[in-house]
């Protein structure tokens, strides 16, 4: 009687444990861990990722090339000077004994080449400031899905980490009872078995979590483990009825960066057109010399006047190249556009699914489980049920809480995806 006894206290243990036994091991690792919320997570990635302080120094060197291209071309001058005089034998021979001679030169475009070029220049400023932004929503939206992974994942974590650090005493207190012949063999292995299973379990997890950390540590650049806070009050309260579908597309067509960016290549890609096209008319070469003595007449001064003449070359191939671009831009766009689209209206049935499923919980499961679990243990103590059943109890448990953060989870990436997709923040997270 009395070794029973010592069984069930074991048992209270077990379950009194539970809500703790992860607490101490969270605090344990505070020291080098950073509670961040989400805007606080974003401003230091706002500051210290490299991807977007080299993708800064790409539209800087974009805006040096507009200002090359609004350059004019160098004038040249050329200056001759006659080295012997074999008559009077002397070497460089300036004034009436010597030849000197120089010609001065100007290029002058047609066609509107240098316009052109300033319209591509500037054309592809505003390609590199969109694929700033892309750059910097692409990698906001892995910063966010991260962050809530950690979150979630980590409260999963929890779960694992109590019922392991519980089952570890209650192994060791059956441990002693099987030596003393109070309870049976069959008892101790399948608490074992369920320790071992919780064990394999928790380990993928935890590395799960940790990749997560190290994706999410690189985009921050830091060393520093990230414990994510979340307002659970604005992520309860996030809804779908305020914005039609329509909405969403029509805001992505117009705001997303990658449609911007196709639209931008295929105006990019006329703009090449027409450059291509008035690099088939050459340019003109005018031209101001002097000769001493060495024209029909002392000291003659020239004009002159030169262009190429364009009877092989008048750039056809990269012509017909710059229309072939132009249709290849097109489709692309479109493409976007489609893509675009159909990921819009599947993010959205998405976050309409997971909404609705998470809405539909019972939300006094949390509480009501309290209750259910002084109920339980009394049955056990009472041998109403097995210790299967006992232990199966808090496994349906587990697996409840791990569903509940899954939904959580794929809940709130629908709604970043669809703010990924539309390029605006129609839902806020924070």
């Amino acid at each position: 009687m009395a070794s029973s006894l010592k069984v069930k206290r074991c048992i209270v243990v077990f379950v009194l444990l539970m809500p703790f036994c992860g607490k101490a091991q969270i605090n344990s690792t505070q020291s080098d861990t950073l509670f961040l919320n989400i805007d606080s997570c974003e401003s230091m990635f706002l500051k210290n990722n490299l991807q977007l302080i080299a993708s800064r120094y790409n539209v800087s060197a974009q805006k040096a090339f507009e200002i090359q291209a609004k350059l004019f071309p160098n004038p040249s001058l050329q200056f001759n000077q006659s080295f012997y005089n074999p008559e009077t034998k002397s070497i460089l021979p300036f004034g009436e004994n010597g030849e000197s001679s120089a010609q001065l030169s100007q290029l002058i475009q047609l066609a509107g080449k240098r316009n052109k070029q300033i319209k591509l220049a500037q054309a592809n400023v505003q390609l590199s400031q969109l694929q700033f932004i892309e750059l910097l929503k692409t990698l906001r939206y892995s910063l966010n899905t991260d962050f809530y992974a950690i979150f979630y994942l980590s409260n999963s974590a929890k779960v694992y980490s109590a019922e392991i650090n519980s089952l570890r005493h209650l192994v060791s207190a059956f441990t002693i009872q099987l030596q003393q012949g109070n309870v049976s063999e069959k008892e101790e292995i399948r608490v074992k078995a369920q320790l071992f299973s919780l064990e394999s379990e928790y380990n993928d997890l935890c590395l799960q979590i940790k990749d997560v950390e190290t994706e999410l540590s690189l985009l921050l650049q830091t060393k520093e483990v990230i414990a994510p806070r979340l307002n659970q009050r604005t992520i309860d309260n996030l809804s779908l009825q305020q914005y039609p579908v329509e909405t969403l597309v029509d805001s992505a067509l117009i705001n997303h960066p990658d449609i911007q960016i196709a639209k931008l290549n295929t105006q990019i890609s006329r703009l090449n057109y027409r450059y291509q096209r008035s690099l088939a008319v050459p340019d003109l070469t005018f031209s101001f010399g002097y000769d001493q003595q060495g024209g029909y007449v002392k000291n003659l001064t020239t004009l002159g006047v030169g262009i190429d003449l364009p009877f092989f070359n008048r750039n056809q191939g990269n012509i017909k190249a710059s229309q072939m671009q132009i249709k290849m831009s097109e489709v692309t766009e479109q493409t976007q556009e489609s893509t675009i689209q159909s990921a819009i209206r599947n993010a959205y049935q998405k976050a309409q699914s997971y909404n609705n499923l998470y809405l539909a919980r019972d939300k006094q499961f949390d509480q009501d489980f309290q209750t259910i679990q002084q109920a339980t243990l009394k049955n056990y103590e009472n041998k109403n049920i097995s210790l299967l059943d006992f232990l199966d109890f808090y496994n349906a448990y587990k697996q409840n809480v791990i569903q509940l953060n899954t939904l959580q989870l794929d809940r709130v990436n629908a709604f970043e995806a669809i703010n990924f997709y539309t390029g605006c923040s129609f839902f806020s997270l924070n």
